[in-house]
């Protein structure tokens, strides 16, 4: 079974694929860009990458890290839960005003489908001050409106299963349990989507 979490900066995304990851004995791959290191480089040394460009290499980074997660997935015989995905550079994207393009599309169409994609629902209020309290990063208020808007606005997102996110990582990780447990009993996974 092949579960990708998705959802805004402070979501606690990471946190809740570990704590899924260590209680299911699953398989945890994670697909990151390298923004976080873009980020603070950039604030390290003033310079801007313009969009287009910070794009191309995030999308780069984060394309070979799908497919390398999908390559090791492919050869476990039990739960994996990947920590992004492709659907978050396609967030991203929108967020900044950039094209959806062709490419990330396509590969998404080609590459296995997940058995659940899983949005960590968060008011993005709440999700700066967990970004601000990890320290190890910053995001704006707006910059997190805007990946919010622009995860809602992804035609995938209809078909995502969201969960609350606001609570303590071990009720996060209770609703995501409960999602494995009803899928893995083979029935229908249905969530009541929490906005």
């Amino acid at each position: 079974m092949l579960i990708v979490l998705t959802g805004i900066d402070g979501s606690g995304k990471t946190t809740a694929a570990q704590a899924l990851a260590r209680d299911r004995g699953a398989l945890l791959l994670s697909n990151y860009a390298g923004r976080r290191r873009m980020s603070l480089f950039a604030d390290r040394s003033g310079l801007r990458f313009p969009a287009r460009l910070a794009d191309a290499v995030e999308t780069t980074v984060r394309t070979v890290n799908v497919l390398v997660s999908h390559a090791r997935a492919k050869n476990y015989g039990g739960l994996v839960v990947m920590d992004r995905h492709l659907f978050c550079q396609l967030a991203l994207r929108q967020a900044k005003g950039l094209p959806r393009g062709r490419f990330l599309p396509y590969l998404l169409r080609m590459l296995p489908k997940p058995d659940m994609v899983v949005h960590l629902v968060v008011d993005p209020e709440q999700a700066l001050r967990r970004v601000l309290a990890r320290g190890t990063d910053t995001e704006s208020l707006e910059e997190l409106r805007s990946l919010d808007a622009a995860y809602r606005s992804l035609p995938e997102y209809e078909d995502f299963l969201k969960i609350d996110a606001s609570g303590t990582p071990d009720e996060v990780l209770a609703a995501l349990s409960q999602l494995v447990e009803v899928h893995a009993a083979g029935r229908p996974v249905l969530t009541a989507s929490p906005r």
